[in-house]
C-alpha cells in the first residue's frame, strides 16, 4: 500500500530466501571477501572482453541464487536488473542466457533498490511467486565507458572512487511465517535531484542530496524516528559523499547517530587498498547487502536496516555536452521474518 508521497509499505513482508554473490579479485583482496560465495583471480574471467566477464558475474550469481534458493530458473517469473554499461547489455545478455521474464533496469547504482523495490512490490501482491533481482558491474568495463581505459593509467583525484567488480542477485517470494530469512517491510522511491555538479570524478558528492532526500521523504512518509533502525547504510557515495550526506541530514534535522549512518563503498575494501574515496559502481550496494549486510541481520548484529542505493544519471555524451549530473536514491528497509509464536 502507498504511505505518505513516495512509499510502498509490504504488508505481506516478501522474503529473500536465497542470494548470490560473485565479486573480482580486488575484492577478494577487501574487507568482505568471506561474504561473496564465489570471487574470480582475474578481471577477464576467461574471456575475451571485460563486457563478457561482466556478464558471466551476473550469470553466474544468478545461478548461485538459484541453487541455493533449490528452484530452477524455469520457475521464476521475473527478473529484475541492470547495469551502467550502455542500454545495459551485460545485464540483457545474461537474461538472453537464462531465458527469464525480464525486466531491465538503469538507475545508474541506484539499480540495486530499484530492483528490490519492484520486486517486493510485485510479490507482495501476488503478482509472482518467485522473483530474481539483481545489479552488477565491472571495474574495467565501466572505467573504459566513462572515464579511461585502466591502461591508459590516467591519475584521479581523492574524491573519485573505485568501481566495484561484482554481481549481487536475490530470489524474493511470499513470506512463509517462522521461515527465518530477511523479509523487505517499506520502500521509498527517490526523485531526480540535481545540484549542478558536473565533475565525473565525484559522484560522491554530485549523490549525496539524492541520498539526504530519499532519506528524509523515508522518515516523513513512514512517520518513524531515525532509531527505528540499527543501520542506515548508503549505496556508495565514498568518504566525500557520506560525509555530505551526514551534514545534510543534520542540518535538516534529523536526528541521525553517526554510528548507525555507513556507506557500502566504505564497508568493501580494507583501508590500504588504493580506492580514493571508496568503492562505487551498480554492483557496490548490490553485493554488500546480498552479501555482508545479510549475513549480519541473520547472525543478529542488526534487526532493521535501511538501505538507500545512490545513482548519478548521467552518460559519457551527457558529460561531453556539459550537463550537470542528476542523481537519485532509492531505499528498501529490511529485517527477519517473525518467528512462529
Amino acid at each position: 500500500m502507498l504511505r505518505g508521497h513516495q512509499s510502498w509499505v509490504f504488508a505481506n513482508r516478501p522474503m529473500i530466501t536465497a542470494t548470490g554473490v560473485t565479486g573480482g579479485p580486488f575484492e577478494a583482496n577487501g574487507k568482505l571477501a568471506n561474504d561473496f560465495d564465489l570471487l574470480y583471480e582475474d578481471l577477464w574471467m576467461g574471456k575475451e572482453s571485460y563486457e563478457k566477464a561482466h556478464r558471466l558475474l551476473l550469470e553466474e550469481a544468478i545461478k548461485i541464487a538459484l541453487q541455493k534458493g533449490n528452484i530452477q530458473k524455469e520457475q521464476v517469473q521475473f527478473l529484475f536488473a541492470g547495469d551502467l554499461i550502455n542500454q545495459i547489455t551485460p545485464t540483457s545478455f545474461a537474461a538472453r542466457t537464462m531465458q527469464i521474464p525480464y525486466f531491465g533496469l538503469f538507475g545508474a547504482c541506484s539499480t540495486s533498490m530499484e530492483g528490490l523495490a519492484l520486486s517486493s512490490f510485485v510479490v507482495n501482491y501476488q503478482g509472482a511467486k518467485y522473483v530474481l533481482t539483481g545489479a552488477s558491474s565491472h571495474n574495467a568495463a565501466v572505467e573504459k565507458q566513462f572515464r579511461y581505459p585502466t591502461e591508459y593509467g590516467g591519475q584521479k583525484p581523492p574524491t573519485a572512487q573505485w568501481t566495484i567488480t561484482g554481481a549481487g542477485v536475490a530470489l524474493v517470494q511470499p513470506n512463509e511465517l517462522g521461515k527465518q530469512h530477511p523479509v523487505t517491510t517499506s520502500a521509498t522511491i527517490g526523485k531526480v535531484i540535481d545540484m549542478g555538479l558536473s565533475d565525473p570524478f565525484n559522484m560522491g558528492g554530485a549523490m549525496a542530496p539524492a541520498a539526504a532526500d530519499t532519506i528524509m521523504a523515508h522518515f516523513r512518509d513512514m512517520q518513524l524516528d531515525p532509531s527505528h533502525y540499527d543501520l542506515i547504510v548508503t549505496g556508495d557515495l565514498g568518504r566525500v559523499g557520506h560525509d555530505t550526506a551526514f551534514e545534510l541530514l543534520n542540518k535538516s534535522g534529523l536526528n541521525l547517530q553517526r554510528k548507525q549512518f555507513q556507506d557500502c563503498g566504505l564497508l568493501m575494501y580494507k583501508d590500504d587498498q588504493p580506492v580514493q574515496s571508496g568503492g562505487s559502481g551498480a554492483g557496490c550496494s548490490a553485493t554488500v547487502l546480498y552479501g555482508h549486510l545479510l549475513n549480519q541481520l541473520k547472525k543478529g548484529t542488526y534487526k532493521r536496516i535501511l538501505v538507500v542505493a545512490t545513482g548519478a544519471l548521467l552518460s559519457p555524451l551527457s558529460f561531453q555536452q556539459n550537463e550537470s549530473i542528476p542523481c537519485i536514491a532509492h531505499a528498501v528497509s529490511i529485517e527477519m521474518n517473525e518467528e512462529k509464536g
